[in-house]
């Protein structure tokens, strides 16, 4: 097939505006002009011709350069593969038309021979609810990965080229995502300061009415208080994405993954507080909460199991307390997996929220399926359980519904993980205890058992931890009379010379100060004699 480089001048007639053309007084020069190339291409399957035309190259040795790739391209299919010489003709024929940077032969080649797509037309929207319809997990994780998609890659992503994504792309919007959150900030403070000054103005009389009217109204056309995307959500979008690509590069669609190489903040974990006396009487005054997660002491936990006694759950809350379940773990435990013979239950279930529809899975992790011994004591009190839901099944009938479970509503349904919070939470504010939330329950019964000396792959063991290192970080906050105890051990391993002087320096003074005594009590003891 033909092809050719060609010199072009596109200097105009300043009266006509039409093209010189040949006629230009400066075409002589070499340097005058840019050059252009054309490639003749297969025939469309209709017989009408087509070609590969561009121009706008400073040199000559530019336009020849291209003129070898295009056909360098053109000679990869064999002269009796019909199919795959159409395939790169219409991939030439539209790289033309989108004015875009030839393709490098060895990649045409590979996409060529393993039956993909010569040219990327594929969005990162498109890619992406191709990659979600074909996800087979929890219907739970699906709602967070469809949520990631819609609300936040797609809005700055969805219309870019799958195979030409960038790390800048990314770095871009999450750049935008930082910006959105500091207006986020600046209207929900705007608005709760307009909410605050509203509290402010009595409701009598007419002029404070007219005023309450016009703030409210005021009120209602300010933006709805939104949440700002924090740095755990925009590591879990980033999660997402990379996941999405790492799945299309495993179908060879692209060849880079930008999303394992965007930098972002790292996410801070809180340390769990343990509910000390200094820090409940801040909180009394203040209302605030030294972290957002706290630990009750045993005395505080024992408070308020006493406290909930009489309530239909106490079992759960006995068992999350003293035992460390998860939420959805104690909502799903089955009387199957409860052995109170053997003191024993096994975790195989747990039941997940779904924004607000529940749905039974497997435990969180593969070390979530988990045997967790009971002390007797919690043996007892789940059998006290049995009985009451034996008793609520007898009054309910027919109308009972048999889910096996231990936790239940009235009439044997699933209870709701959302319900168990709240109830668990007006519990709390009714105790008088400084509040903590359900899954702080958790952090206490971890804490309990490593402050009792229990060993922490045990402890890991019983939470249901991959690795004994996400015990120690997230749970070993031990109780402040317990760390007292480990720094003195340590220091009286410690053989300090000013110490020991310091401690016999101590004992001498004391032994002086007794003898003075002494002697004292002995002369007076003697002028009572000679009197």
């Amino acid at each position: 097939m033909k092809g050719s480089t060609y010199r072009r001048c596109y200097c105009r007639d300043p009266e006509t505006g039409k093209p010189l053309g040949t006629s230009c007084p400066k075409r002589s020069s070499r340097k005058h002009g840019t050059y252009s190339i054309r490639q003749e291409l297969p025939n469309h399957d209709d017989g009408t011709r087509r070609a590969f035309n561009r121009a706008g190259y400073e040199t000559l040795k530019a336009a020849q350069a291209d003129l070898d790739h295009i056909r360098a391209l053109l000679s990869i299919p064999d002269a009796g593969d019909p199919e795959g010489i159409s395939l790169i003709a219409e991939m030439l024929e539209e790289v033309a038309d989108d004015k875009s940077p030839l393709p490098d032969v060895e990649e045409t080649r590979r996409r060529l021979n393993s039956g993909q797509e010569l040219i990327g037309r594929l969005t990162v929207a498109e890619w992406l609810d191709r990659w979600l319809a074909s996800k087979r997990v929890r219907k739970s994780s699906v709602t967070r990965y469809e949520t990631d998609i819609r609300v936040h890659l797609k809005p700055h992503l969805g219309r870019r080229r799958l195979d030409r994504l960038r790390v800048t792309h990314l770095t871009d919007m999450f750049t935008a995502i930082s910006d959105a959150n500091a207006e986020i900030e600046e209207q929900n403070a705007q608005r709760r300061a307009a909410v605050d000054e509203l509290a402010t103005v009595p409701w009598k009389g007419a002029e404070h009415r007219a005023r309450r009217k016009a703030m409210k109204a005021a009120i209602d056309a300010m933006p709805a208080f939104r949440r700002t995307t924090g740095a755990a959500t925009r590591q879990r979008i980033r999660g997402t994405l990379r996941a999405a690509l790492n799945d299309a590069m495993a179908q060879q669609i692209i060849t880079f993954n930008p999303a394992a190489h965007v930098e972002l903040d790292p996410v801070r974990k809180p340390k769990a507080l343990v509910w000390t006396d200094e820090r409940v009487a801040r909180w009394e005054v203040t209302g605030e909460k030294p972290s957002p997660v706290m630990v009750w002491t045993p005395e505080q936990t024992g408070a308020f199991l006493d406290h909930v006694a009489d309530d239909r759950l106490y079992a759960m809350w006995h068992l999350i307390a003293l035992r460390g379940l998860r939420r959805g773990e104690a909502c799903g435990q089955m009387w199957s997996e409860t052995d109170l013979e053997r003191h024993v239950i096994t975790v195989t279930a747990q039941l997940v929220q779904d924004g607000w529809e529940i749905e039974e899975s497997d435990p969180k992790t593969d070390s979530g399926f988990r045997p967790v011994a009971l002390d007797d004591d919690t043996v007892g009190v789940l059998k006290q359980h049995r009985k009451r839901q034996r008793a609520e099944r007898e009054e309910w009938a027919s109308g009972w519904v048999d889910t096996g479970l231990v936790f239940t509503q009235e009439d044997g349904s699933w209870l709701h993980p959302g319900k168990i919070t709240d109830r668990f939470e007006r519990l709390v504010a009714s105790s008088g205890l400084p509040p903590i939330r359900l899954h702080d329950l958790r952090h206490g019964a971890a804490t309990l058992m490593l402050a009792a000396g229990v060993d922490v792959k045990i402890v890991s063991e019983t939470l249901g931890h991959s690795d004994t290192r996400i015990t120690r970080d997230i749970y070993q906050s031990v109780f402040p009379e317990v760390a007292k105890d480990a720094a003195e051990a340590a220091a009286g391993l410690v053989p300090i010379q000013r110490k020991a002087k310091s401690e016999k320096a101590a004992k001498g003074k004391k032994g002086r100060k007794k003898k003075g005594k002494q002697e004292k009590k002995a002369r007076k003891n003697g002028k009572a004699e000679d009197t």
